[in-house]
C-alpha cells in the first residue's frame, strides 16, 4: 500500500489510472523520485510526510512535521460534536455556536466541524505558529478561511469565561513512560509535544479540564480524544461534571470522552 501510494504521489495520478495503465513506464526522473521516497519510507519516515498529505473526514489535508499526522479514530470526535450540536443537546444560543478546537495542529478537526455545522463560529488556538501556519493554509484550500478565526495560544488562554458551547481537543495523551510502547515512526518522527503529554501523559489534560470549565457556557461540552489507558484517571478529573461518557473507537478502545458543565 505504501508503494502504491508513493507511486501515486510520484505520477500525480490516483490509484484508477495505475490500474488503468500497468503498461506505465517510469521516465528517468519519475524513477529518481521515486526511489527517493522509497528510501525515506524505508528509513520510517510516515508516507504521508513524504506525500505531503493526509485524508480527513473526506478533505485533502496538508501534513508536514510540524503537525501530527490526523487518524481516522479522530473522526469520532466529529462524529460526538455534530450529535451533540444537531440533537438539540447543545445549549440554545442567542447567536451561532462558538466552538473551539484546542491544540488544532493541521487544522482537521476545525475544517471538519466548520464543514459540517456551516452556521458554527470555529475557533482553532494551538501553542506552534507552525502548526498554525499549516492550519491556515488548509482552510484556504478548502476556502473555510472566512469560517475559521485562529489564534496562536496555550490551551484555552485568551478566551472569555462562559463564551463558548463546545471545546475539542485532540490533546497529547501519551505518557513518557510509555514511549517504547509507541510505534517507532511515531516517536521518531510525529511532533513530540503533540503525542506525549509528560511522564503519565495526563498532564495537559489536566490543565486543559479546569481552563475548559470556565470557558464553557452552562451546559456547554468539553470532548476530548483519549486513550484507554487514561480512561480512568479523567473519569476522576471530570466527576464534578454532567452526563460524562467515553465512546469507543472502531477498535473498541475508549476514544472520545464528553462532558457537560
Amino acid at each position: 500500500m505504501n508503494a502504491e501510494l508513493l507511486l501515486m504521489f510520484t505520477l500525480s495520478c490516483d490509484r484508477a489510472y495505475l490500474y488503468a495503465h500497468p503498461e506505465r513506464e517510469l521516465t528517468g526522473d519519475e524513477q529518481i523520485h521515486y526511489d527517493a521516497a522509497l528510501t525515506e519510507r524505508a528509513r520510517g519516515v510516515p508516507a504521508q510526510y513524504i506525500t505531503g498529505h493526509q485524508e480527513f473526514w473526506g478533505m485533502d489535508v496538508i501534513v508536514t512535521p510540524a503537525v501530527l499526522i490526523p487518524r481516522p479514530e479522530t473522526e469520532h470526535v466529529i462524529e460526538t460534536v455534530v450529535e451533540l450540536a444537531r440533537v438539540g443537546r447543545a445549549p440554545s444560543p442567542a447567536g451561532p455556536l462558538r466552538i473551539a478546537d484546542i491544540g488544532t495542529g493541521s487544522g482537521a478537526i476545525a475544517l471538519a466541524l466548520a464543514k459540517e455545522l456551516p452556521q458554527a463560529e470555529i475557533f482553532a488556538a494551538d501553542i506552534s505558529a507552525a502548526a498554525l501556519e499549516i492550519a491556515r493554509a488548509n482552510a484556504a484550500r478548502h476556502q473555510l478561511e472566512s469560517r475559521i478565526q485562529f489564534r496562536e495560544a496555550d490551551l484555552l488562554a485568551g478566551f472569555e469565561d462562559n463564551s463558548l458551547d463546545f471545546i475539542v481537543s485532540n490533546p497529547p495523551y501519551v505518557g513518557e513512560s510509555e514511549e517504547d510502547q509507541v510505534q517507532l515512526e511515531v516517536r521518531k518522527f510525529e511532533p513530540r509535544h503533540a503525542v506525549f503529554a509528560g511522564p503519565t501523559g495526563l498532564e495537559v489534560i489536566a490543565c486543559l479540564i479546569p481552563q475548559a470549565r470556565a470557558a464553557l457556557k452552562p451546559g456547554g461540552w468539553l470532548i476530548m480524544e483519549i486513550s484507554g489507558k487514561i480512561e480512568e484517571e479523567v473519569r476522576r478529573m471530570l466527576r464534578d461534571w454532567k452526563e460524562v461518557q467515553i465512546r469507543p473507537d472502531l477498535q473498541s478502545i475508549p476514544r472520545v470522552v464528553q462532558a457537560q458543565k
